[in-house]
């Protein structure tokens, strides 16, 4: 059996150079698989075409006789073809409208649709994913905006020797350069008109993990929610560090009645409310790491804000970095996506409104959605060395077998949307999208 898959060339945007396998383990499974690649020329990917001719793939535009195709992002709905296998995120698990038209094709198509985002094992867990690298920008991209801000007010801090995530050309300088950030806030110590300065992290997933892991290069004391309601004022004095406070679900919500259990909120999210007004007054950085969707109680509400404004209040909380990106999701006044190159806007609580840019007044929301893009190098190289253990698997597999004789491991079975044009059981619910 011949066994061939294509790379598409990415187009989404120009900042969207990662690749979905890269050009070592190209080489790996012509090797030990007798693998074939077809790759799209490209003068944006991070790597090369020359790289990948080098490993043996051959580069050039027509994809027409592969039956098997691996990219990134969503692919354009006019260039699908009949009865392909594609494996992309698809952004379409949550009834997305925007991109309904592109599942409506492929089931016109009679194509077969893996979704990474919904490659999981046993315990529902994702095995492939971007999440940690948009961690890591996403909070490099929070500070950095903490940092402008405070510029425009006045106010000098170590944070605003902080560039942008992409600005720094690899992870590894960007975290040498973190790490100077927090030998001088050890030794000099911030400015003590900004302190406590209190970082609120809401989840614990790999999202929050990559931007732990940022935020702890920093001189961090750690607290609990509730440490965080006993301890400030007088208990948080310490200007030579930052506060960090990482709120689960029984942090955020609470049952309307009875008891919290993590299973009944996942199972009946209805029946809880949030509760994250008590701590957003004592928050001066918020970073959102959460999965959200119309289900759950949202984090901050337009209503809270002005709720808290009507007051009389001053409201401490400066910066929202919102990873998690859900357009008027989780963070209500994610108004919208923003890119790298232009990544915050600025909500206005007094008067309702934005400002395209940071400010000095308001909350300033970071709302890049294509995060992991910042870091394309080492995105690729973290997702492509779990996706090459599958690509034999899909290759070989004989998708125009009965769904249930499809011969797949769970995970990539389980990320089946569409079977030749037809949404698998699972994925049974999306009907009521198209």
């Amino acid at each position: 059996m011949e066994k061939t898959f294509g790379i598409r060339r990415e187009d989404k945007n120009r900042w969207e150079r990662r690749v979905p396998i890269i050009p070592g383990h190209v080489k790996e499974l012509k090797s030990e698989y007798g693998i074939d690649t077809v790759v799209q020329p490209s003068g944006l990917r991070i790597y090369p075409d020359a790289d990948y001719q080098a490993a043996g793939a051959d580069v050039k535009e027509d994809l027409g006789g592969v039956q098997t195709v691996f990219a990134v992002k969503e692919i354009p709905v006019d260039l699908l073809a009949q009865g392909r296998t594609y494996i992309f995120f698809s952004h379409t698990i949550k009834g997305q409208p925007y991109n309904m038209k592109l599942l409506k094709r492929l089931m016109a198509l009679k194509c077969n649709l893996i979704d990474y985002e919904r490659i999981v094992n046993e315990k529902n867990q994702r095995l492939i994913f971007f999440g940690v690298h948009a961690g890591y920008s996403g909070m490099i991209e929070t500070l950095y905006a903490y940092g402008q801000k405070m510029k425009l007010r006045g106010v000098d801090t170590p944070f605003a020797n902080i560039k942008q995530a992409y600005a720094y050309g690899t992870l590894e300088a960007a975290k040498d350069h973190m790490a100077e950030i927090g030998r001088e806030i050890s030794e000099q110590g911030l400015p003590k008109s900004l302190c406590p300065l209190v970082v609120g992290v809401t989840g614990y997933g790999n999202v929050s993990q990559g931007a732990q892991e940022i935020l702890d290069i920093l001189p961090v004391r750690s607290l609990s929610p509730e440490q965080l309601s006993a301890a400030i004022g007088s208990d948080m004095t310490d200007n030579h560090a930052l506060y960090k406070v990482v709120f689960k679900e029984r942090d955020m919500v609470k049952p309307i009645s009875g008891q919290f259990d993590l299973q009944d909120y996942y199972d009946h999210p209805d029946k809880y409310e949030s509760v994250m007004g008590e701590y957003l007054p004592q928050l001066n950085i918020l970073v959102n790491c959460i999965y959200w969707t119309q289900k759950y109680p949202r984090v901050v509400t337009r209503k809270y804000l002005k709720e808290y404004r009507d007051k009389g209040q001053p409201l401490g909380l400066a910066v929202i970095g919102d990873i998690s990106c859900d357009i008027e999701g989780g963070i209500e006044i994610t108004k919208t996506a923003t890119m790298p190159d232009n990544p915050c806007f600025t909500y206005l609580p007094d008067s309702d409104a934005f400002a395209d840019e940071i400010i000095d007044p308001g909350i300033t929301v970071m709302a890049v959605d294509n995060l992991p893009c910042e870091f394309p190098k080492e995105s690729s190289m973290f997702f492509s060395d779990v996706l090459k253990e599958y690509v034999n698997a899909i290759v070989s597999a004989d998708f125009g077998a009965e769904f249930a004789d499809v011969d797949l491991p769970y995970p990539i079975k389980k990320a089946l949307i569409l079977h030749n044009g037809r949404l698998t059981e699972d994925y049974a619910y999306l009907k009521k999208y198209l």
